[in-house]
């Protein structure tokens, strides 16, 4: 099938409390495929109905109760669900599946957010997201097929991804160690961040900003922990990609926003 594809990701932070905002923003932005991080829900309990009414009849569904959870809604046909347990202790954090009609693989993906403290032996989940990382990057330089990865890598790698290089340089999320992981996992397959082949740095491209300040836009302390990344045979058909920052500010908004990229298949 020829013709626009646009894939929408989104880290909504429980699927549930938001449902009226992500129903707002299918509405506004109608996108082909839709992907959730933190949905935060059982599959068994996951709110079928708005994304049936909207047309998002294909659905494959990674939850859980109350932490971490992925799913995929989309308007064309998915292939059969595939699960990697990246983290390796079961938890609900990868979905992947071919976009049948366009031939391009589907990965969808929650890396840990890794804590506060920035060391391995202090921090025993700061080891979890670099050993999550490393698991992905073995999957990667294997990877044959042409594929899109999105999610939220929980790592704002260039100087210009955050509000403050200086301020965050020790901060997880943006430390030389995650930076260096997050390079070895996108050189493993020559990965393109199409958020920066579309908005070269250092364009202000930031996608989350903590619920601690009283007023984000004013503050404006953001970081980009979002992303979306593709092959390079596919990222050639990339041609837009947008940030959606106002749904930051809507009613009981996430703390990230939703990202779309347009491609030309």
């Amino acid at each position: 099938m020829s013709g626009p594809l646009r894939i929408a990701s989104w880290n909504i932070n429980s699927v549930r409390a938001r449902l009226d905002i992500v129903e707002q923003f299918l509405t506004q932005e109608s996108p082909d495929v839709l992907c959730l991080q933190e949905t935060k829900v059982p599959d068994a309990a996951f709110p079928h109905e708005m994304f049936e009414r909207l047309g998002y009849r294909h659905r494959l569904l990674r939850g859980q109760p109350m932490h971490h959870g992925v799913a995929i809604v989309s308007r064309t046909p998915l292939g059969e669900p595939l699960s990697h347990d990246w983290q390796d202790n079961g938890e609900a954090r990868h979905v992947g599946a071919m976009l049948l009609d366009h031939g391009i693989q589907l990965e969808n993906v929650y890396v840990p957010a890794g804590g506060d403290v920035p060391d391995r032996a202090a921090n025993p989940k700061f080891g979890q997201k670099l050993d999550f990382l490393g698991r992905m990057t073995r999957w990667s330089e294997m990877l044959t097929t042409p594929t899109v990865l999105v999610g939220d890598l929980n790592i704002a790698p260039l100087p210009c991804d955050v509000w403050s290089h200086k301020a965050l340089l020790d901060v997880v999320s943006h430390t030389a160690v995650e930076v260096d992981a997050l390079g070895a996992f996108q050189a493993s397959h020559g990965w393109v961040d199409l958020g920066r082949a579309l908005h070269p740095a250092p364009k202000r491209l930031h996608t989350w900003w903590s619920y601690r300040a009283k007023d984000w836009a004013a503050t404006d302390r953001g970081r980009r922990l979002d992303h979306m990344w593709a092959s390079p045979e596919v990222a050639k058909l990339a041609v837009e990609h947008h940030v959606h920052e106002p749904c930051r500010g809507w009613t009981k908004p996430s703390d990230h926003v939703p990202l779309v990229t347009e491609f030309r298949v």
